[in-house]
């Protein structure tokens, strides 16, 4: 008599292979729905803030489809023109990173371009002119840490004080002239300069992004400044001195801002005591649109500077459509608005998304 096989039972939502199938259609576009506004508002994203940008940035694609607005020669013409910008949000990350903020950092690179700047004119070498400006920052960053951890005043408002201080310093000791950047070694290095192909404040870009991003992710360093703004007093008690890095990240923050008066007056051949004055914004909306979290405790480096080209797209979409420079303020000014109150709204409904 043949021998039968036993028959396997029926999987009434089985595929005959004990895999589930796939949902009924209505349940599936609810699952897809609730991933998108998850994707779109949770306290982890910044995907709605990207895609309005990128939105704006289609917007003068179409608008300046004759002008070259996307081509490779204008995109690296952007990469130049955010370097500095780059550069600074880098550092800002951390800051906000570790729960703190920083106001001050825009206002350093006049005082420390100026500073190389006059060096250079006296005949001074450009490694000791590089020296001296990042110094500056260094003092800044020590006096803001200092005052900020040391005295107990919050750190918005130590270096909201300090925006006046060194602006009423590059003023005084530039007496409102420029002061012209001759030094073809120092030129070459933080600004016009190539290795190859490549431009020299591509590999600045590059260089500041990747150590900032492995130091934030991969370092005791880094970890610690995560811990101490996700929650202080965890991170006091685990060990971590949190008013030390506190006070790294201001200096960090400080001395990245003198790095960008070396690029500027690199870049520009000159030293201004008015350089880089619309910064700020610009560097706040840059990280804020790579979505690191104004509430501390969540740093995106990469995200940073993406979020610099992208707000420098946006800039160069204005100028090239002929707005003034008010109006290019107000531009970076509604975009900082609208990150700041996205920022917000994904923070209000954090509990509701999970």
């Amino acid at each position: 008599m043949a021998e039968t096989k036993p028959t396997r039972p029926r999987q009434q939502l089985g595929d005959g292979g004990g895999h589930q199938l796939q949902p009924p259609r209505t349940r599936s576009w609810r699952s897809s729905a609730e991933w998108l506004r998850s994707a779109l508002f949770s306290a982890e994203s910044s995907l709605l803030l990207v895609l309005v940008v990128l939105a704006l940035i289609g917007v003068f694609w179409v608008l300046l489809r004759d002008t070259g607005f996307m081509s490779a020669g204008n995109f690296m013409n952007i990469v130049r023109q955010t370097t500095a910008v780059s550069v600074m949000a880098v550092a800002t990350v951390f800051v906000i990173s570790a729960g703190e903020i920083d106001l001050s950092f825009a206002s350093v690179p006049p005082v420390s371009g100026l500073v190389a700047g006059m060096l250079l004119e006296d005949g001074g070498a450009a490694v000791v002119a590089a020296a001296a400006a990042l110094a500056v920052g260094l003092l800044v960053g020590l006096v803001n840490g200092a005052i900020t951890v040391l005295v107990g005043i919050p750190s918005f408002i130590v270096t909201l004080g300090m925006i006046g201080v060194l602006e009423g310093t590059a003023r005084l000791i530039s007496q409102e002239r420029a002061i012209p950047i001759v030094n073809e070694t120092y030129r070459a290095v933080f600004g016009g300069g190539s290795v190859g192909p490549v431009p020299v404040l591509l590999l600045w870009t590059l260089g500041i992004g990747a150590l900032g991003a492995i130091t934030l992710r991969r370092t005791p360093f880094g970890k610690a400044v995560l811990a101490t703004g996700g929650n202080e007093t965890a991170a006091r008690y685990s060990g971590i001195r949190t008013g030390r890095i506190k006070i790294a990240v201001l200096v960090l923050s400080s001395m990245a801002g003198a790095l960008a008066g070396l690029l500027y007056t690199g870049q520009l051949a000159t030293a201004r005591y008015d350089l880089g004055a619309a910064d700020l914004l610009t560097t706040l909306a840059a990280v804020i649109i790579g979505g690191t979290a104004l509430s501390g405790g969540r740093g995106f480096v990469v995200g940073a500077i993406a979020g610099s080209l992208l707000v420098g797209l946006v800039n160069n979409g204005v100028i090239l459509l002929g707005f003034s420079t008010p109006q290019q303020q107000i531009f970076t000014g509604l975009i900082i608005v609208m990150a700041v109150a996205l920022s917000a709204h994904r923070g209000g409904r954090r509990g509701t998304l999970r």
